[in-house]
């Protein structure tokens, strides 16, 4: 199948890649158990501020937080927001509820699993800022439709988001690069915030490095940072 053929994240209906690693030590396996059941999206209805937190709120979504890094700085430096993490490999959701516990992270909510299954179910209009950080780039063109910056899940996020709500992208890969930089300038309902090179090569504020951006610098890769304000 080409890159070329119909489907994307939204349309193909499953994840790709690897959801599990070395086994969990015991510490590990109680955060599971316990942490992570108490702090899941629910399986089923509306996902709303209101309903994960109790009341509304601004509400933030991550697809794909990997480690947690990011998602508990943010969560962490505005505590009267709300933030939904979604990750599909079972020991980057463990980092992330040691984060949450360590932390004391009231305003964090996870799902293991598919992130476009949690965000379908979130009212349009409904999302302050969302993040897809780093996702894997998928190099090859006949796996090009397996990226989550297509016009599916891009056009999902921009219903999903209020009038001026934020949407961050960061790569480290030049070819998902320009295939995202072309798949956003095809989309009428985001402006890119970026008037010259610079605010898109430099890290903004409130971005904090995570172990993936670390990673790609120490092998001497560029990384991009693009925000996209929904119009």
């Amino acid at each position: 199948m080409t890159a070329h053929k119909s489907g994307d994240p939204t349309t193909l209906n499953r994840l790709y890649g690897r959801q599990s690693g070395p086994k969990l030590r015991k510490g590990q396996q109680e955060l599971v158990d316990t942490l992570l059941p108490a702090i899941s999206v629910p399986e089923e209805g509306e996902v709303t501020a209101a309903n994960l937190f109790g009341y509304d709120r601004p509400l933030h979504f991550e697809i794909g937080f990997g480690g947690g890094e990011h998602l508990a700085h943010r969560a962490d430096m505005l505590p009267d927001h709300g933030f939904i993490g979604c990750e599909p490999f079972l020991n980057g959701v463990v980092q992330a509820l040691g984060h949450v516990r360590d932390q004391h992270l009231g305003n964090v909510r996870l799902h293991m699993g598919d992130a476009l299954q949690v965000l379908s179910r979130i009212p349009d209009g409904s999302l302050s800022f969302v993040y897809l950080l780093h996702p894997d780039p998928w190099p090859k063109a006949r796996h090009a439709k397996r990226r989550m910056m297509n016009p599916g899940p891009v056009a999902m996020i921009a219903r999903k988001l209020k009038p001026g709500g934020e949407f961050r992208f960061g790569t480290d890969h030049p070819v998902y690069l320009r295939w995202a930089l072309m798949v956003m300038n095809g989309h009428p309902d985001f402006d890119w915030l970026a008037s010259n090179p610079k605010d898109f090569q430099n890290r903004p504020g409130g971005w904090p490095e995570t172990r993936y951006e670390a990673k790609a610098r120490r092998i001497g890769h560029e990384v991009w940072y693009c925000r996209y304000r929904r119009r």
